[in-house]
């Protein structure tokens, strides 16, 4: 995928963290019915060039991030035949996108974590260093 480099902006490879905070499957919470719990990706802690990133401005570009990665489905997700004809929309490890002000939000033994309804995934991508959630397409 081709990402267009603006004028004073950093691309997606330098700001999201390769960082992977480890929360085994058996640790997370019993998820009742059609919900999916969701890591948004890591933001850096600094930048390229070794300059830290104030936590004010993590936590914005975090908040603004519709991009996460799948940590667990409920037992009833996706089970609905006639909504899901063609099977699941995602599975445990995948990164999917969804919309910024989709679900509930919480912090999960000092994890940031995302509780989203199954029908609330937009797509599955493969990596997301190649989907830009930041570009404002009115400029």
């Amino acid at each position: 995928m081709f990402q267009v480099q603006m004028d004073k902006s950093i691309a997606n490879d330098e700001w999201i963290s390769d960082e992977d905070v480890k929360l085994a499957v058996k640790d997370l919470p019993h998820l009742p019915a059609y919900h999916v719990v969701v890591r948004p990706v890591s933001i850096r802690a600094k930048t390229k060039g070794g300059v830290f990133l104030p936590d004010k401005v993590k936590d914005d570009v975090a908040y603004l991030t519709t991009v996460g990665k799948v940590l667990k489905v409920g037992d009833m997700a996706y089970n609905d035949k006639d909504k899901f004809p063609n099977g699941p929309w995602c599975k445990v490890g995948d990164y999917v996108c969804y919309a910024k002000l989709t679900g509930q939000k919480f912090v999960f033994k000092g994890v940031k974590l995302l509780l989203i309804y199954d029908d609330q995934v937009i797509m599955r991508i493969d990596n997301p260093k190649d989907l830009d959630t930041t570009y404002n397409l009115s400029n």
